[in-house]
C-alpha cells in the first residue's frame, strides 16, 4: 500500500489537477485532505473540459473512488451542484464518491458572514472567494460549527444550528439579512439525499490501507496559502501543506511514500498579499494572456510574476517533496529571456529563509538570474530531450537549486501534454 500526495508548491492555480488526472489511473482512491469549494482544478480529458471545486479530480477515473475527507468544509448545495455538472458531461459518478461525516458543513450564512468580513477590513481585506471557506473554519476552531454526521439527527441539527446563527446576528445586527428557517428547511431535503455520501473515513481508509490499495490525496490551494506557513494573513484559512493532509485523513505518516510538489513555470496569485516577483508591465500582461490566468473559482484575472525559487525552497522546507511536476512551460516559449528569483534581500542584507512578517516581505529587493528563452513551441514534446535545450537548461536550474528533481513537464493543456522523465 502507497500514498502519494499532491500539493500545490505556491499560491495555488499550479495545475495540480491534470496530475492528479494522470496519477488517478493507476489509483484506487483519490482523496481530498483539506479546503473546500474555494479549490479549482480544470481537467481536459478527451477533449472534455471538467472543472473541479470540492469533488476530488479522480473522479475521471470511471474505476477510482473518491473522498472528501474530515479536514474539509462542505457547501452540500454546491457539492450537489458540482455531481450534476459531471453528469451533464457524461461523467458517472455513483457509488465513487463519499464525504467524511467528521467534516464540517459550510452553510449559505457562513458565505453571507465572508462577505462582511471583508467589508470589515476595508483597506486591508485578504481577497477571499467569498465561498465561506474562512467563517465555516472560525466556527470548526470555537467549537461552535456542525459537521456532517449533525445533519442526520434533525432535532440536533436545528438546535445546533440556530445557535450558531444567533452568534453570527449578535456580531453583525442589522447588517446581516437572513432567515435561517429557509435554510433550515432546504436540509430537510438534503438529510435524505446524503445518506448515500456520508461515511465514517476510518474504516474506509484503513480497508483501503489492509488491502495494498494505491491511494492518492489531491491538495488544494498551496503551500504558500497555508494558515500557518504562507503569507499570513493572506492565506486560506487551513494547512495547505503535509501536515493538513496527516491531519485531514487518517492514513498515518508511515503510509506516505510520494510527495509531489506542483509549480507552475512562472508564479500567479489571485487575491491580495505580497507578491515580489509580480511583473505589472507587459511581461505581467503577457503571462496573464498567453496562460489563460483566470481563476476557476473566482472568475478573477491573476497576478502574474517570474517563477521565484525562494518561495519553493520554502516550499520544499515545509512540505520535504521527493519530486516536482513543472507546469504550463509552454507558456514562456515566446520569451527572449526568462527571469528566476534566487535570492532576496532587505535594506542590504540577504535574507536567509522566507520571511514571516508581510510588511517586510513586500519590501524585499529580488536577485534574478537570467536565462535564454528558447523561442520556440514545447507543446509537442514526448520526451525531456525533445525540449529546446535552452528549456532544458530551465528545467535543471531549477531541480538543482532547489535539490529536487523534476519528474513531470507539463506542455500543454491536455492529458497527452505532459513529459515524464
Amino acid at each position: 500500500m502507497s500514498v502519494t500526495v499532491c500539493l500545490g508548491a505556491q499560491f495555488g492555480d499550479e495545475g495540480k489537477g491534470k496530475l492528479v488526472d494522470i496519477l488517478a489511473h493507476d489509483s484506487q482512491l483519490c482523496c481530498r485532505a483539506q479546503g473546500g469549494n474555494n479549490a479549482g482544478h480544470t481537467i481536459v480529458a478527451n477533449g472534455v473540459t471538467y472543472d473541479f471545486h470540492i469533488l476530488p479530480s479522480g473522479l475521471v477515473n470511471p474505476r477510482c473512488m473518491n473522498i472528501v475527507g474530515s479536514g474539509c468544509v462542505v457547501h452540500i448545495p454546491s457539492f450537489f451542484k458540482e455531481l450534476d455538472a459531471l453528469e451533464k458531461h457524461g461523467l458517472h459518478t455513483g457509488g465513487r464518491i463519499f464525504i467524511s461525516d467528521r467534516a464540517h458543513v459550510v452553510f449559505d450564512i457562513h458565505q453571507l458572514v465572508d462577505g462582511l468580513e471583508e467589508v470589515e477590513l476595508g483597506g486591508s481585506f485578504i481577497g477571499t472567494t467569498r465561498k465561506g471557506i474562512g467563517p465555516a473554519y472560525s466556527t470548526k476552531m470555537t467549537r461552535s460549527s456542525l459537521r456532517v454526521c449533525d445533519i442526520f439527527d434533525e432535532e440536533v441539527f436545528e438546535t445546533k444550528f440556530r445557535r450558531m446563527v444567533h452568534g453570527f446576528q449578535k456580531r453583525f445586527g442589522d447588517l446581516l439579512k437572513y432567515d435561517p428557517e429557509e435554510e433550515i428547511a432546504r436540509y430537510k431535503e438534503y438529510r435524505v439525499k446524503l445518506q448515500d455520501y456520508a461515511i465514517d473515513q476510518i474504516p474506509l481508509l484503513s480497508s483501503a490501507k489492509e488491502k495494498n490499495s494505491k491511494i492518492l490525496v489531491e491538495g488544494a490551494n498551496a503551500l504558500m496559502l497555508d494558515i500557518d506557513y504562507g503569507t499570513y494573513p493572506f492565506v486560506t484559512s487551513s494547512n495547505t501543506g503535509l501536515g493538513g493532509v496527516l491531519t485531514g485523513l487518517s492514513l498515518g505518516w508511515r503510509s506516505i511514500k510520494d510527495v509531489i510538489g506542483v509549480v507552475k513555470a512562472y508564479t500567479t496569485r489571485v487575491g491580495s498579499g505580497p507578491f515580489p516577483t509580480e511583473q505589472l508591465n507587459e511581461i505581467g500582461e503577457k503571462l496573464q494572456s498567453v496562460g489563460h490566468e483566470i481563476g476557476v473559482t473566482t472568475g478573477r484575472k491573476r497576478r502574474c510574476g517570474w517563477l521565484d525559487l525562494v518561495i519553493i525552497k520554502h516550499s520544499h522546507a515545509c512540505n520535504d517533496y521527493t519530486s516536482m511536476n513543472l507546469t504550463k512551460l509552454d507558456v514562456l516559449d515566446d520569451f527572449s529571456e526568462i527571469k528566476i528569483a534566487t535570492s532576496y534581500s532587505y535594506n542590504g542584507q540577504q535574507l536567509d529563509s522566507f520571511p514571516a512578517n508581510p510588511e517586510l516581505l513586500a519590501k524585499v529587493d529580488v536577485t534574478y538570474e537570467t536565462l535564454e528563452g528558447w523561442k520556440k513551441p514545447t507543446t509537442g514534446a514526448k520526451s525531456f530531450y525533445d525540449l529546446p535545450i535552452q528549456a532544458r537548461k530551465y528545467v535543471e536550474f531549477i531541480e538543482k537549486f532547489v535539490g529536487v528533481k523534476v519528474k513531470w513537464i507539463g506542455v500543454g493543456p491536455g492529458r497527452e501534454h505532459m513529459v515524464v522523465r
